[in-house]
């Protein structure tokens, strides 16, 4: 089994059910990647979360869930008033949240998952009565009618997740016997009003075993013909691809025919959410062949929002990303094929090739240490390998404490030979919560993507409001990792150091408007007009007290001057103009400082 810090987090009566062990020092470890055998296509197994988005539905932004390729929301109004729900007489207000988050996750393309138990209102905070209490199931009856009418008013389907953690006091203070009842009558009223929407269970506290609970609800699901279409467990902490294994055994055992969807829908405990745990367990869930939806463990009108903690927002109220959705980024780019790995003890790659392109996500939050990560097999790839020569780009995704990050960073852009159609990365693993990924590239591939932050106000370079228009004007703007705030760096032929720069959202050039030579002209974008001057920048290394080996000066070709923030202002939308370029080694200096993590 591959091995596991123990979580910190978890609730005390979860305490005793898990016992995974952590490595007790740094270690250097070896995976390898066969780009010769190719296992399907990226489905994105792992780009699921609980909760997260606002009550009304309406944040955060779109992107933050597109960039990574938002599979599922699992929600049901949990948090709005306490008590709340059904129960209490306050289930209009948990409705219209669910409602509303429903119909936006749908919108972005997403499968949303019902949470019954939290219009009833078991979330946790105590609840005067539990459905079927005292045999008495009328007013679940007419809570079920109600659930029912409502969905069926949307018009669109919903995963039926009937009740969450049922082998835990905290959401089931009943005897199972009690539950049971309650899963066979939910699972046949749904079953009956929607015939071919999904039903989800048992959401157990805990991982498949051969023992207790779960065997005891399988027989019961099996004996009474109400098995559900997706089975699900949570893994906090957890190997998915040890569980899907047990899963599978005990379902086999029962004549359960499988495989049947899998849904970890929860994974991921409170010190596992971080870049080196993430990336970990979007590896292992791909290889488990599970979906999973990322815990979130946020409270006071937080549940309703960032994204699942993976987003944190700004004094001013302004989301921003933190490591981890790097790394779901990442794995959102990863298309094409996926191709075989081979994980070691503590960590294990995630791998894909497209034509042009290969890419490794190197899961592993447990330890630290040198990761030598084989790449077998390079000529299988397309149009990659060239004289037997691959490019190597490997970037690092902080953690950064759990704040905010700009973007990856870039420690090695190589072009290296390749031996026996061969090469070994070695990634340095030395922050336990961090994660790296491996790009391979074409060796003529020598431009670079990167968010631009200036160093006097922290913000980046973004193109203003989205805009495809020639001559939309430039701005610095919180770093939130949109694509309007990528830029790809393409070399000029016969120039050193000095790039074309292309918006990633737009596809058109920065330019200084005009071609102005003059002091404070502004900085647009335009069509990308081959061999213009006013579309080239050298980069210029800058130097100072703590400055970063990223840091550089953007100096239009065409004037000699520099991209600049006006006024050297700190404020979200201050436009962006060329001016004359400031001695580097000035602190004064900043607002023509640019931090190219990327380069």
């Amino acid at each position: 089994m591959v091995q596991r810090r123990t979580s910190t987090a978890l609730l005390a009566v979860l305490a005793s059910a898990f016992a995974f062990t952590a490595p007790a020092h740094a270690a250097d470890e070896s995976v390898s990647v066969n780009f010769s055998v190719t296992t399907g296509t990226p489905t994105y197994r792992a780009s699921g979360w609980i909760y997260g988005m606002t009550e009304n539905g309406t944040g955060p932004a779109d992107h933050f869930f597109r960039d990574i390729k938002f599979r599922y929301m699992r929600a049901g109004g949990a948090q709005l008033d306490s008590p709340g729900g059904w129960v209490s007489g306050k289930y209009d207000r948990r409705w219209n949240s669910t409602r509303a988050q429903l119909l936006r996750t749908r919108a972005l393309g997403g499968e949303f998952v019902l949470l019954p138990h939290d219009l009833w209102g078991a979330d946790g905070y105590p609840i005067s009565r539990f459905p079927g209490d005292n045999g008495n199931w009328t007013d679940y009856d007419n809570f079920l009618t109600r659930v029912i009418n409502d969905v069926r008013a949307t018009g669109v389907p919903v995963q039926w997740d009937i009740w969450n953690e049922p082998n835990i006091t905290l959401f089931w203070n009943r005897p199972q016997a009690q539950y049971f009842e309650l899963w066979r009558r939910t699972y046949q009223r749904v079953r009956a009003a929607f015939p071919t929407q999904l039903i989800v269970g048992p959401s157990l506290a805990g991982v498949p075993s051969t023992g207790g609970w779960w065997p005891q609800y399988l027989d019961f699901v099996r004996a009474n013909n109400v098995v559900p279409d997706i089975v699900s467990w949570h893994s906090l902490p957890g190997d998915p691809v040890t569980n899907v294994q047990v899963a599978n055994q005990t379902l086999d055992s029962r004549g359960i025919p499988h495989p049947r969807p899998y849904q970890i829908n929860e994974y991921g405990a409170g010190n596992e959410q971080n870049p080196g745990d993430g990336a970990w367990y979007i590896a292992r869930l791909e290889r488990a062949g599970a979906d999973g939806l990322r815990a979130n463990w946020a409270s006071a009108g937080n549940l309703h929002n960032d994204l699942g903690n993976l987003l944190v927002r700004n004094s001013a109220g302004q989301h921003q990303p933190k490591g981890e959705w790097w790394a779901y980024r990442f794995y959102a780019s990863q298309t094409g094929q996926i191709v075989a790995s081979t994980p070691s003890q503590s960590y294990d790659p995630f791998a894909t090739k497209a034509q042009g392109v290969a890419k490794v996500l190197v899961g592993g939050g447990g330890t630290t240490g040198n990761v030598a990560v084989s790449l077998q097999r390079l000529d299988t790839t397309s149009g990659i390998v060239q004289n037997n020569q691959v490019r190597v780009l490997v970037q690092r995704i902080p953690y950064n404490n759990g704040g905010a990050v700009q973007g990856p960073v870039t420690v090695q852009n190589t072009v290296v030979s390749l031996s026996g159609n061969a090469t070994t990365v070695n990634v340095p693993h030395n922050n336990i919560d961090e994660t790296y990924t491996i790009t391979l590239l074409p060796p003529s591939e020598s431009g670079f993507q990167t968010v631009a932050a200036a160093q006097h106000s922290q913000q980046c370079l973004d193109n203003t409001n989205l805009s495809g228009a020639d001559g939309n004007l430039q701005q610095q703007f919180y770093c939130e990792g949109g694509d309007q705030q990528l830029w790809n760096f393409t070399p000029v032929a016969g120039a050193t150091d000095t790039y074309t720069v292309v918006n990633q959202q737009s596809g058109k050039c920065l330019d200084v408007s005009g071609s102005s030579t003059a002091d404070g002209a502004t900085v647009a974008q335009n069509t990308c007009s081959p061999g213009s001057a006013s579309q080239q920048y050298t980069l210029r290394k800058v130097t100072y007290s703590g400055n970063d080996p990223h840091d550089y000066q953007l100096v239009a070709r065409h004037s000699g001057k520099c991209v600049d923030v006006n006024g050297v202002s700190s404020a979200a939308g201050a436009r962006i103009i060329q001016w004359t370029c400031k001695p580097s080694g000035q602190t004064g200096d900043l607002n023509q400082t640019w931090r190219l993590w990327g380069r």
